[in-house]
């Protein structure tokens, strides 16, 4: 069963999604770029100034939460994961149909897979296989030593130095937006596209200026990645379940 798949899958779609702050070019429409920057915060700096203290802001986060739809291919990731600079990680990613909810704690591996995706990580083999393992493994938690390969793989994703090091090293042209509220926190957007694609940014005018939301406006396949509870703890409690499947010794 591929269940590494999974991972590196969301790591490919978070990584196309964190490229859009480094487009290099504006969105042209909209007169002059200014909107009504200069009645509101960051109206001293440039559009470019602002996303750079954005992706500074956000590397230099202790934790977040990964939020939203983002495309993969012919699919779309669905994720709700809040990562920390320690490894630690705990949420749910959703692909092929089917979701998982991951739970990486210091040392071990704790994974929920529900029949779904469990069906589509074994595509190709045996279908007598397949029905086992669905029988065995749908909806259960299953847990693993975070040094064995698979677990390294599953949760690569979990290391936020590693996806914060798409920020490293990108240009940007956009373009100034305007003062806004984004789920109540006042923040301030700016426009950029790349190709066909135009996105929208969101950064927080209070406090630290972090990166908010990614937009991907493009009618054709539209997106978004939300970036929230920054700084906070990542909830790594164990499973309650006492009926867990212990990968290591199967």
């Amino acid at each position: 069963m591929r269940r590494t798949t999974t991972a590196l899958s969301l790591i490919a779609a978070v990584s196309l999604a964190l490229t859009a702050c480094g487009s290099g070019k504006p969105e042209t429409a909209g007169g002059d770029g200014k909107g009504t920057a200069e009645q509101a915060p960051f109206a001293d700096l440039s559009g470019p100034e602002i996303v750079a203290k954005a992706l500074k802001a956000t590397k230099n986060a202790s934790s977040l939460t990964l939020k939203g739809d983002v495309p993969d291919g012919k699919d779309t990731v669905k994720l709700n994961m809040a990562l920390d600079r320690a490894g630690n990680c705990a949420g749910s990613i959703g692909m092929s149909g089917g979701n998982a909810d991951i739970i990486k704690t210091g040392d071990t591996v704790y994974s929920k897979f529900d029949e779904a995706l469990l069906r589509s990580e074994s595509e190709g083999e045996p279908k007598s296989e397949t029905d086992a393992v669905v029988d065995m493994l749908a909806g259960r938690w299953m847990k693993t030593d975070a040094d064995s390969d698979d677990a390294k793989e599953m949760t690569a994703f979990c290391d936020l130095d590693e996806l914060l090091a798409e920020f490293d090293g990108t240009g940007s042209a956009a373009r100034k937006g305007k003062a806004t509220t984004l789920d109540g926190t006042p923040a301030f957007t700016l426009t950029e596209a790349d190709g066909k694609d135009r996105y929208t940014l969101y950064v927080a005018t209070e406090g630290k200026p972090y990166l908010l939301r990614i937009e991907n406006t493009t009618a054709k396949q539209p997106d978004d990645l939300s970036f929230t509870d920054y700084d906070k703890p990542v909830p790594t409690t164990p499973p309650a379940d006492k009926d867990i499947v212990d990968l290591d010794k199967l």
